[in-house]
């Protein structure tokens, strides 16, 4: 017998039913609470509503688990690509031999941008946060490929707005670092792969033989993976309200570019950065920031150390710590802030204040680190991140698509004025 909830207003009885995940999560069906009741519920922060029903991504926080469509993020990041990973998160599998190799060279064949996009780049002063260029680039595509703001297109029209998406995105990010540093572009160099490809569009410097370092592209291949989607959260939740208005997809990912800029979002790892700079310009005493950490009425608190969703040890943070050891190990690294860092994980991993709290370690704590080891400044952290995040936002987009969902239109509880006579200004 199928379950259901009773919900008594004022006296009369409203049933509701009771759906259950394929993983055993359960919820409570109000799509009709307002017609039924006339009430709405009110939940700031979407904290305790599921928008959406997806087939795309499981999280347990409790227990420490992500899933890909089915698959342990452990075993992807290790056994898998990055675009191995894109392509199960979009189409749903992980693709054959001859499925993955047209997926890649169909990506590799559209890297380059128009020519006219280095015109709007050039527009943008060098103080132009690299994020903020970056969303205005992708969210350009609209005029160079306008079939795509046809909310009808088949599905072959959808597929090359995914391989665009996929393909130009890396470029988009590298030109926004070389417009902060002043520097010419790099075109891509469609020998390489994708991560290196990317990292020589980053680091290659005019008639500088450059080679990208095997250990550095794997770890950001990694990286990649363990952003790829995470649910849904703020940037991810944008991507399908704006989707849900038939809005095109450069616009829809443009926006989730924007809600991940925010310091509460994405911003995390380059807080972390912040905060050990902070500590390190303080004499790198680190006992007595562990300590500023423990005092409640201490406003100071340990960046990238805990989780708002994970109450365990965040699943992700286990797999790039490793990959941060070796990138360390094998640049070689002399930074006084990546030896805070380290000495700051070793402390709190041990502590009984943070072990019992479960305040460990994740995985912006140590992306940070590996960006900055990488040469990468902070302004171009959060860029990274949304480089990794493209394929779970192409897929969420396109889940709702397929899903035929309606568009968002949440409610709200008025608090204001009630109705009042409106007075002349000359009687105000």
């Amino acid at each position: 017998m199928a379950k259901t909830v009773e919900l008594i207003i004022d006296g009369k009885s409203h049933t509701f039913p009771v759906v259950e995940g394929s993983e055993k999560e359960l919820a409570i069906d109000i799509s009709d609470l307002r017609d039924k009741t006339g009430y709405i519920t009110l939940d700031i922060g979407y904290k305790n509503t599921g928008a959406t029903k997806s087939a795309i991504t499981f999280l347990d926080g409790e227990q420490g688990i992500l899933h890909y469509r089915g698959y342990a993020i452990e075993e992807l990041a290790e056994k898998s690509t990055f675009l191995e990973v894109a392509y199960l998160l979009i189409f749903g599998e992980l693709p054959t031999k001859a499925e993955y190799e047209k997926f890649t060279t169909d990506i590799t064949k559209r890297t380059l941008v128009h020519e006219d996009i280095k015109k709007i780049l050039d527009g943008f002063p060098s103080t132009s946060h690299p994020m903020g260029v970056l969303s205005s680039l992708f969210c350009a595509q609209t005029a160079f490929y306008p079939e795509s703001l046809n909310p009808n297109r088949p599905p072959d029209g959808v597929y090359l707005s995914i391989i665009r998406s996929l393909g130009k995105m890396p470029t988009f990010a590298a030109w926004s670092y070389k417009n902060a540093i002043g520097h010419p572009v790099n075109y891509p160099d469609n020998k390489l792969d994708y991560c290196p490809r990317f990292l020589k569009m980053m680091f290659a410097l005019p008639g500088q033989e450059y080679e990208v370092d095997p250990v550095v592209a794997d770890a950001l291949d990694k990286l990649f993976i363990l952003h790829a989607d995470h649910e849904q959260n703020c940037s991810t939740s944008t991507v399908r309200i704006v989707g849900s208005s038939k809005a095109s997809i450069y616009s829809a990912i443009s926006a989730g570019i924007n809600a991940l800029w925010g310091p509460l979002h994405g911003g995390a790892n380059q807080e972390v950065i912040i905060m050990l700079e902070n500590i390190r310009k303080d004499g790198g005493n680190i006992d007595k920031w562990i300590d500023k950490a423990k005092d409640k009425n201490d406003p100071f608190r340990l960046m990238g150390f805990g989780h708002r969703v994970y109450k365990n040890f965040d699943p992700r943070a286990k797999i790039i710590k490793k990959a941060a050891d070796d990138v360390l190990k094998k640049l070689g690294v002399n930074d006084p802030i990546l030896e805070i860092a380290k000495k700051l994980e070793e402390i709190a991993l041990k502590d009984p204040y943070f072990v019992e709290r479960k305040l460990y370690p994740n995985v912006d704590f140590y992306s940070g680190i590996i960006y900055r080891a990488l040469g990468i400044p902070v302004d171009m952290f959060t860029v990274m991140f949304a480089m990794g995040r493209l394929p779970g936002w192409i897929a969420q987009w396109k889940e709702l698509r397929d899903q035929g969902e309606p568009i968002g239109r949440p409610r709200q509880v008025y608090t204001g004025k009630t109705k009042r006579p409106f007075v002349p200004i000359d009687k105000r």
